[in-house]
């Protein structure tokens, strides 16, 4: 069936759904047990109790029989309920302003159907005890703290809508976030990280994806950019360009550590930093080198190791991890196989992360730098550190320190949320400036 609303906020009907017709009996309970979620407490204050049998799974019900003319309002039975179901009764109240002052103080979801007075079918009004238009309704539940939810028709002449109090609604406003991503998505770590910042960013945001090789793609301008998806910055990606994506947000952050750190001009990188309201910086090495004396530079740790489980290993074969892990492999699928493994080699960093919070021995190659061969990343040494409080040599087994990595977790764990707090922060004061 297709809905259409009029000018006085009544859900009319398509003629698929004519004027006229008569429901069967029992329809306006049918269409009210649609709106009720499984498991609730349900108070009914219809005076039938057609609908406790059409009640989801879970649920339960308890008809109270009122009348709400003399003031009589089952107060405690409200209090302990989830929904409050009125079908048919509505019209039939004369002080509906006491009815919904009650209501107001119960502070349940409210589901009741009502004869309007601009509906099609609504003029036959015999017997009741009120005449209320859709504008008068919304006036009446936005007087007393409800807002229409949801609703749909029940015939041409009634509609049934769920109310919801307004103080259980946070307000929803649209926002625009672009995320430059610093690497590249394809890898084990791209991808894990490509997944964290979208669930750490409110459910209303747009969020436009950028790579280092579509920055072109930009758009003129954001509420919030952010830089990084918790990997490492090195030269190439610290130009004018990504400066410039960064000037239009209304507020930016960063999440990225550093790498290569040889190669990177400090003149460069402390220009982006003065750019950002906050760098969430990935190891305490990048804190030390380029965050002192700043405000806006705060430790966060290597937030992919969220997504792996403390776990216990089972296997004695070694596992070696030389080239990245392909895009074509299920992210769940590789971090289950590296956790299985007791003694775990990787040339890769987040795979040897991963293997941290399983394996009992592990070891490590640095990444050389495509440019100069000499140099290396010096990311695993600055996560070593910020786990163990030490670094271990290159290609050579240490012992895993499973109560470290397990405290090291749980910190970056409580970092992680403050980032999330510091973005909704963010994106509210754009709404209220833009306001």
């Amino acid at each position: 069936m297709t809905l259409n609303v009029n000018r006085n906020l009544a859900l009319e009907t398509t003629p698929d759904f004519a004027p006229g017709v008569t429901l069967a009996t029992d329809a306006r309970a049918e269409l009210a047990a649609q709106f009720i979620p499984a498991g609730s407490r349900v108070l009914d204050l219809s005076g039938a109790t057609t609908l406790q049998r059409l009640l989801p799974t879970g649920c339960s019900y308890q008809g109270i029989v009122n009348d709400f003319n003399a003031d009589d309002f089952p107060t405690q039975a409200a209090a302990h309920s989830d929904i409050i179901v009125m079908l048919g009764a509505l019209e039939r109240i004369a002080d509906v302003e006491n009815l919904f002052t009650h209501l107001r103080f119960c502070k349940q979801d409210v589901i009741l159907s009502y004869r309007a007075t601009d509906l099609a079918g609504g003029g036959d009004r015999a017997g009741f005890a009120n005449a209320l238009s859709f504008y008068d309704l919304a006036l009446l539940f936005d007087r007393y703290g409800f807002r229409i939810e949801c609703s749909a028709p029940i015939d041409a002449g009634q509609v049934l809508m769920r109310l919801t109090p307004t103080e259980r609604l946070k307000p929803v406003v649209a926002c625009s976030v672009a995320v430059i991503s610093d690497g590249d998505i394809g890898t084990f770590g791209g991808r894990l990280g490509y997944q964290t910042i979208n669930a750490l960013l409110p459910g209303e945001a747009e969020v436009h994806h950028l790579s280092f090789g579509t920055l072109h793609e930009a758009r003129d301008k954001y509420d919030l950019v952010v830089l990084g998806t918790g990997g490492g910055m090195f030269l190439p990606l610290l130009g004018d360009d990504v400066l410039d994506i960064v000037s239009r947000g209304k507020a930016a952050i960063g999440i990225f550590g550093t790498q290569y750190r040889e190669l990177i001009p400090r003149v460069g990188l402390e220009r982006l930093v003065e750019r950002l309201d906050t760098w969430f910086a990935r190891y305490e090495d990048d804190v030390l080198m380029y965050g002192h004396g700043r405000s806006n530079v705060t430790h966060l740790g290597d937030w992919l190791i969220d997504q792996f489980p403390m776990n216990t290993s089972t296997l004695d074969e070694p596992l070696q991890i030389v080239d990245e892990i392909r895009p074509d492999h299920a992210l769940d699928r590789a971090i289950q196989v590296i956790q299985c493994h007791r003694q775990v080699y990787s040339a890769r960093l987040h795979p040897l992360l991963c293997a941290l919070t399983s394996a009992e021995r592990a070891a490590y190659a640095e990444q050389p730098s495509e440019q100069m061969p000499g140099i290396v990343s010096g990311e695993f040494r600055s996560m070593l550190i910020d786990i163990f409080g030490r670094s271990y040599p290159e290609k050579q087994f240490f012992m895993v320190d499973r109560d470290a990595v397990r405290r090291y977790k749980a910190r970056v764990h409580r970092n992680v949320a403050r980032v999330a707090e510091r973005i909704d922060a963010i994106l509210r004061n754009v709404a209220v400036a833009s306001a």
